[in-house]
């Protein structure tokens, strides 16, 4: 069922004008129902001047990190077939500001443990976040576990601080 054509309705050309995308990414979007066009007499696509905002929405929340999955789920609570009023937004903005508060807590904490490390030149095994002899961090999941937060087992034995020390991939190296 085609839903009817409004007057003021932007061409998809329009809609890349108005923000910075192609068309493809346009028809990307689309078809991640990311925004749902109506169709006039000849098939072509028109959108809602409101599409303008959901695109640049999208552009941003891109920028800060979320999938696309992520900001679909949050675009179907607001209304189809009509412009999200203030209230809409403000209930999508509410739920992005709790997942961006945990984002930020957690990148202040990789800055926090890559601000003692990067210049110490010596990847001293006893605080070394990197150091991950045997691979040991791979029962803990995927990704950098000991920057993420997750705790090494690993003790360094006695005798092997001081002149030498390991580098990244736990190979001695002279002082």
């Amino acid at each position: 069922m085609k839903k009817p054509i409004r007057a003021g309705d932007l061409t998809i050309g329009d809609l890349a004008d108005r923000t910075g995308l192609s068309v493809s990414a346009i028809r990307f979007y689309e078809e991640k129902g990311l925004v749902h066009p109506t169709r006039n007499s000849g098939g072509q696509r028109r959108f809602m001047r409101a599409d303008i905002r959901r695109l640049s929405f999208v552009l941003v929340a891109q920028e800060f990190g979320f999938s696309i999955a992520e900001i679909a789920e949050q675009l179907k609570l607001l209304p189809d077939g009509r412009a999200p009023t203030k209230a809409d937004w403000t209930r999508i903005s509410r739920q992005f500001r709790t997942h961006l508060d945990r984002r930020i807590d957690r990148m202040k904490a990789l800055r926090d443990k890559l601000d003692a490390c990067i210049g110490c030149g010596c990847l001293s095994l006893k605080s070394c976040r990197l150091y991950n002899a045997g691979d040991a961090a791979a029962r803990h999941g995927r990704g950098p576990r000991y920057l993420l937060g997750d705790r090494s087992d690993y003790i360094e034995p006695e005798g092997e601080e001081g002149a030498e020390s390991r580098n990244l991939s736990g190979k001695r190296s002279g002082a």
